[in-house]
């Protein structure tokens, strides 16, 4: 993580980072205005002594210019919300998402993280109505390169 500030709340279990905040785990790289993470409050070992600190991450929103970017996507919104037990990104917002030169915008997208399943949604219905999910979607060129194979 890397941020201009950090503000810790212990009795909240929250670390709010402000200011050009930046996380990256593994290949994955999350940026915003503030990213605030979250973890599980832990009771305490002792009954009646105060709580036990903070466990396990539960969730990090992100809001203010978001961008998540993975080796073969990008993904910008206005806020997003990683659910840790659901293993979900949500985006929310005016949502742009691109994997090579294919383009996907909408109101709302959710991602299933560790099978790369995806939802785009909007609000808007009807056909020829302008906000609908849209997107612009290219063929693969590497298989129409290929010769045919033989019969």
């Amino acid at each position: 993580m890397t941020a201009d500030e950090l503000e810790v709340v212990n009795t909240q279990c929250l670390a709010i980072w402000r200011g050009a905040a930046e996380a990256l785990q593994d290949n994955a790289r999350l940026r915003a205005d503030v990213i605030r993470i979250y973890n599980k409050a832990q009771p305490s070992a002792r009954p009646g002594a105060a709580g036990g600190g903070c466990g396990a991450l539960d969730r990090i929103e992100a809001a203010g210019s978001v961008y998540y970017v993975t080796p073969s996507q990008r993904v910008r919104g206005d806020a997003a919300v990683y659910q840790a037990a659901a293993d979900t990104i949500t985006f929310t917002g005016d949502v742009v998402a691109t994997q090579g030169r294919n383009v996907l915008r909408g109101e709302r997208l959710v991602i299933q993280v560790s099978t790369g399943a995806a939802t785009m949604e909007t609000s808007v219905k009807g056909r020829n109505k302008p906000g609908r999910v849209r997107g612009v979607f290219y063929p693969n060129e590497e298989r129409q390169a290929q010769p045919a194979a033989p019969r």
